[in-house]
């Protein structure tokens, strides 16, 4: 008999927020109490062993495997969720995350999820085929990885199954953990987890079950898809595997989509894609993980990667920051670790002068350690990405309370019956009041808040719906109104009381008109000082093509959808850059610096290039005193000079792409 170790992960639904304070029972399944443990700060309790399967038997089809347990979460306010099945293996760390949600008023107090067995020891079901490699005729302009996948927790036909909707990279970890076995090699393991992560982008880039009418991506369905278990424990070395690669996938010499690389266990079932036993025997013959994908999917295969992850606000820059690294990415690290630490008050805060000391890795190591990560301080591909995750979750979270505010939600909720197609502030609300609630509730995918009542929106109403025991109509009527602002109460979400203007109530986008138009341009002007590509505008109160261009330039640099229109989160974003600091605006997320226009700048120049350049010349270490009109005069060569001079260039007063790019930065 061995030993495997267990720590349990209490948070929000959407993985975000931690609950403190939890009260956790771990018993043997149907027996005994063997520990009772408490939440901290950051949702974890502490680790404690138990026992399991020795690890041999899980490199031979058919053995004992591992050891389940029972594992009970309980905290006022909150549904009691208990987890019966849970898996230990020998010699692995693992983590069970749990995911609360708030009681409602007419709720139920408790919830049991009862996980099944992981593939390799199930019976294959009856004609089980090979999963089909197919197509469809619709498919997205890029791979982009999902923010949130939904997957439906039964066969495609199977219509009274449920949908959960869960983050990208957790999705991933969940079906690693149900298909194979931690104890694997690590090529083995490795080999696997591309294959799932590729199998999972190929439905959701060819939008297979979505053109096909389906409200999810994908399905839990080994006869089509791979299997995803809801309760399901994540071994830790799965997740480190999975937060390094999550945005790479296989894809075929020459092709952009991401190969439909179908796979079985290879002993109970044969397929013609990859054999998840004979990877093990590959990996302890010396295969690389390359090496076992190729030897089952050919060598016109290749590792591709995407930097289009929705919802992600930068890029891994390509080099591991650690102490001594300086620059933009490390000053973007530290903001962001600021900000998670203030639902995570074990990671200490610094000052972020994109300078990496002692201080930032000594944060960045207690983020790792949060999240199960190798604690070695450096901000490798995994570290980064998962920053940017968490990041991501916690600030949404903490704009619902002041978006609701804004929107204007009150005690009674509106009498107007809205349902596909229609639009306006109405639905803006219910688009609202989805995303808070899902952030609660991961049955219920979150949507845009772009005041179009779209089949996205019909779709999450209907998981409402369903989850609340409505009639999954889609229709926001009288019931479902009463539903949502009860559930809405019932999460608790501080509103805030800054003064601030409050969001209009409908999208301001082109042909709006008004004082509310006049407003955003009065800000974004305002901004633009802070960030020169921002261009400004007359304030007219027309929304026209220079306005739409501005505020998707506003969007770009904030992280956000560059649509140019200002809906709720646009707004939003706009009030905390003007108002929220001492000297007027905040740093976006991500400011990366203005293209070079593509031609040179000199002396009889005009346009939004000049005038961009001439507000880098008037910042430090220039400080060149200009007039920002977008002419290029004499006085603005004079300062080309003396800055070419500064940077050791060549001082003939043209803007090429060098002196561009020592100006610009």
């Amino acid at each position: 008999m061995g030993q495997g170790i267990l720590k349990v992960d209490v948070r929000t639904a959407d993985n975000a927020l931690p609950v403190e304070g939890a009260d956790v029972t771990v018993s043997e399944v149907g027996g005994r109490r063997l520990y009772r443990l408490k939440a901290n700060a950051d949702g974890q309790t502490e680790p404690v062993s138990l026992p399991a399967p020795d690890s041999s038997t899980t490199m031979r089809p058919g053995g004992a495997a591992y050891a389940t347990y029972t594992v009970a979460v309980a905290k006022d306010g909150y549904v009691t969720e208990t987890v019966v099945g849970a898996e230990i293996l020998d010699g692995i760390s693992h983590t069970q995350p749990v995911f609360l949600r708030p009681v409602t008023a007419d709720g139920n107090g408790s919830e049991t999820v009862v996980v099944p067995d992981s593939a390799l020891k199930q019976d294959p079901p009856t004609g089980q085929q090979p999963r089909p490699a197919r197509l469809s005729a619709r498919t997205l302009g890029d791979v982009i990885i999902p923010q949130k996948i939904t997957v439906h927790l039964g066969t495609p036909q199977n219509a009274y199954a449920k949908n959960i909707s869960v983050s990208f990279p957790y999705y991933v970890k969940n079906v690693a953990a149900s298909e194979i076995y931690a104890t694997w090699p690590q090529p083995s393991l490795e080999a696997n987890i591309f294959a799932i992560i590729s199998l999972a982008l190929n439905r959701v880039y060819t939008e297979w079950y979505r053109s096909q009418g389906y409200p999810f991506d994908i399905t839990n369905s080994t006869k089509t898809d791979q299997y995803f278990k809801e309760g399901q424990t994540i071994p830790d070395n799965i997740s480190q595997i999975a937060d390094r690669i999550f945005n790479r996938y296989i894809r075929r010499i020459g092709h952009k989509e991401p190969l439909f690389s179908s796979y079985c266990d290879g002993s109970t079932v044969t397929c013609p894609g990859m054999s998840q036993w004979g990877t093990v025997n590959l990996a302890n013959s010396g295969y690389t993980a390359m090496n076992i994908l190729r030897y089952y999917f050919g060598n016109n295969i290749e590792i591709a990667q995407t930097d289009r992850i929705g919802g992600v606000l930068t890029s891994f820059p390509g080099g591991t920051l650690s102490q001594g690294s300086e620059g933009a990415s490390v000053k973007v690290m530290q903001t962001y670790l600021n900000r998670i630490a203030a639902n995570f008050p074990q990671i200490p805060q610094g000052e972020p002068d994109g300078i990496y000391g002692p201080k930032t890795a000594a944060a960045v190591r207690a983020f790792q350690r949060i999240n199960n990560l190798p604690q070695n301080g450096v901000i490798d591909a995994a570290t980064w990405n998962r920053i940017n995750y968490i990041y991501l979750a916690v600030t949404k979270l903490a704009e619902l309370g002041s978006e609701g505010q804004r929107i204007g939600i009150g005690a009674e909720p509106p009498k107007a019956v809205v349902s596909q197609g229609s639009k306006g502030a109405n639905v803006v609300q219910v688009q609202f009041l989805l995303k808070a609630i899902g952030a609660f509730y991961n049955t219920v995918p979150q949507v845009i808040e772009d005041g179009t009542y779209g089949p996205a929106t019909a779709s999450a109403v209907r998981a409402f719906q369903r989850q609340f025991g409505l009639n999954a109509d889609g229709v926001v009527g009288p019931a479902t109104w009463r539903k949502l602002y009860s559930v809405y109460q019932s999460l608790n979400i501080k509103q805030p009381e800054d003064g601030t203007p409050g969001y209009p109530g409908t999208p301001l986008k082109a042909g709006s008109k008004g004082s509310d138009v006049e407003l955003v341009q009065t800000l974004l002007n305002a901004v633009s000082a802070e960030y020169p590509s921002i261009p400004r505008v007359i304030v007219d109160g027309v929304y026209g093509p220079t306005t739409k261009a501005q505020v998707t330039e506003f969007q770009r640099l904030f992280g956000l959808t560059t649509d140019g229109v200002v809906g709720p989160a646009t707004w939003n974003a706009l009030m905390n850059a003007y108002y929220y600091n001492e000297s007027g605006v905040i740093s976006p997320p991500v400011s990366a610096p203005p293209a070079y226009p593509g031609y040179s700048l000199r002396q009889g120049s005009v346009g939004e290039g000049v005038r961009v350049l001439q507000a880098y010349l008037n910042r430090a270490p220039f400080g060149a005193g200009l007039r920002e009109d977008g002419i290029f005069g004499p006085a603005t060569k004079a300062a080309v000079v003396a800055a070419q001079t500064k940077l050791g260039l060549v001082p003939d007063g043209i803007a090429g792409p060098k002196t561009w790019g020592g100006i610009v930065g």
